[in-house]
């Protein structure tokens, strides 16, 4: 089968390699978005499905839109088109073409959270299983049959760039042998329950703001569901100055601790910890604004005469 590949972050990078790999399959060109400037330096790097394509000497296209190359996508020809974390909503006109139709790999056990988010809306929740969805495509945001479903179990330490990886793997294990068993029939598709649909919006920078209105098991979520990106935030009274300070890792178990405002620091037992609206949490992992990644342990020797003393 003569196959396009449509995908842009890194998540879709095992599942280009399981193509290229296969015998069967023929990848005739890969469509990714435009390089971009990226950084405090905006320099602009290849990002690894291109770099991957170009490794293959496979042909990249990066339109701004790719409503304006649907002539070339006719001309090249596709039996199938395979599409993974593109943001970009694929016109109907250009869904027709390839015999086979368009495929698209979700990280999410669809219909439950169709968007960009998925990944973190599982951890974020506090899911005990995600997965891969294979899905049929329509002109619309992950509303198309279902082909394949594959569950993962969450453990209770992932981050969202743990899941991320794990589905990432698990979508390049799956995609070549649901590919030829869609294909063969031997699959039918099952459309999705839109009663039980839910949806996961692209993430933002503010969104990563701690809400000390939450208890601390859904902040201790909330740090490992904003982990990598955006990090979870927020503005802390440090020595009389306000401080905007990173939270990247917190302890799983909370601390039945509540005499301190929500939001403020303080120790326990010479560690370091945050008051939430209801218990805290230990904070492990730090990074102050404009300072380095730093430990608990590492921040609290340079203002530990300023912080209270809370004995569990």
């Amino acid at each position: 089968m003569n196959c396009i590949f449509i995908g842009t972050p890194r998540f879709g990078l095992p599942c280009l390699k399981a193509l290229i790999n296969d015998n069967d399959i023929n990848v005739i060109a890969v469509i990714t978005q435009p390089d971009r400037p990226a950084g405090r330096k905006q320099a602009v790097d290849f990002l690894p499905i291109k770099k991957e394509a170009l490794k293959n000497a496979i042909p990249v296209l990066q339109p701004e839109k790719i409503k304006i190359i649907k002539e070339q996508i006719i001309n090249l020809k596709p039996d199938i088109i395979v599409v993974a974390a593109y943001a970009q909503i694929i016109p109907q006109g250009i869904l027709d073409i390839p015999k086979y139709g368009c495929i698209n790999v979700h990280g999410s056990l669809l219909p439950k959270y169709r968007g960009a988010s998925c990944v973190q809306a599982a951890i974020l929740n506090g899911d005990k299983k995600s997965g891969v969805t294979i899905m049929k495509m329509e002109a619309s945001l992950d509303t198309g049959p279902i082909i394949v479903l594959k569950e993962i179990e969450i453990k209770n330490d992932f981050t969202s760039g743990d899941l991320y990886d794990k589905i990432s793997l698990l979508a390049g294990e799956i995609l070549v042998p649901t590919i030829k068993a869609y294909v063969k029939g031997d699959i039918k598709e099952t459309p999705q329950d839109n009663s039980k649909a839910s949806y996961a919006p692209m993430l933002k920078k503010e969104n990563g703001q701690i809400d000390f209105s939450k208890n601390a098991f859904q902040l201790e979520s909330f740090v490992r569901a904003m982990q990598p990106w955006p990090s979870a935030y927020a503005l802390f009274l440090i020595n009389n100055v306000q401080v905007l300070i990173k939270i990247l890792e917190v302890e799983s178990d909370v601390l039945k601790i509540n005499d301190c405002k929500p939001g403020e620091l303080f120790l326990c037992q010479n560690r370091l910890a945050m008051q939430c609206a209801k218990d805290a949490l230990i904070i492990n992992k730090l990074q102050p604004s404009g300072k380095k990644i730093m430990s608990g342990k590492q921040f609290i020797n340079g203002c530990k005469s300023q912080l209270k003393n809370i004995k569990q």
